[in-house]
């Protein structure tokens, strides 16, 4: 069961760091969110997949993944709880960049074209990671309906994904936190 008290908690415990910080986008930031620490934490990735499960309902997609490797831990926990809940979810990683060797898949997993699949992301702050990710996955066929954040920075990304016709939905916000979004 998805408890956002407890998320908060454990973002705040083992995510939320504060000093001078350059982001993924180059944004500079006084707060940091090394939403790793979470994602890979026992209790924060089961709250975090919980969550995700929550937001999606009945409108499980046929698969959820992202870009490696923010996305990774997200992906195996929501899957994993999906199953033992016999939920038909698959899981996908998006590469930063195509394989030389082998198949040179830049998506991989037991996805097809023609899959419908959710993007999702630990922290979003311009959307540009997963925008990306959305190419990608399209790419390759899979039909996104959309981006699910653990953190929402509030910091244009929900309004580059509604440009380009993606909805954000997201467990938290900076504002959950305490924290104002830069301006």
């Amino acid at each position: 069961m998805y408890d956002k008290n407890a998320l908060i908690d454990v973002i705040r415990q083992k995510a939320l760091q504060f000093g001078d910080f350059t982001l993924a986008s180059g944004k500079k930031a006084t707060f940091y969110l090394d939403c790793r620490r979470a994602t890979l934490d026992p209790q924060g990735a089961n709250l975090i997949a919980a969550g995700i499960l929550e937001i999606l309902g009945d409108q499980i997609p046929n698969a959820i993944g992202g870009m490696a490797i923010g996305a990774d831990p997200i992906t195996a926990a929501v899957v994993t709880l999906a199953g033992q809940r016999q939920l038909p979810l698959y899981g996908f990683i998006v590469r930063k960049e195509a394989k030389t060797h082998g198949t040179g898949k830049s998506v991989e997993g037991p996805v097809a074209p023609g899959m419908t699949a959710i993007i999702v992301e630990d922290t979003v702050t311009t959307g540009g990671s997963s925008l990306r990710a959305i190419e990608q996955a399209e790419a390759f066929g899979l039909k996104v309906q959309g981006v699910i954040a653990v953190i929402d920075r509030l910091e244009g990304g929900a309004e580059a994904f509604a440009r380009a016709g993606y909805t954000l939905r997201s467990l938290l916000t900076v504002r959950d936190l305490g924290i104002e979004p830069a301006v």
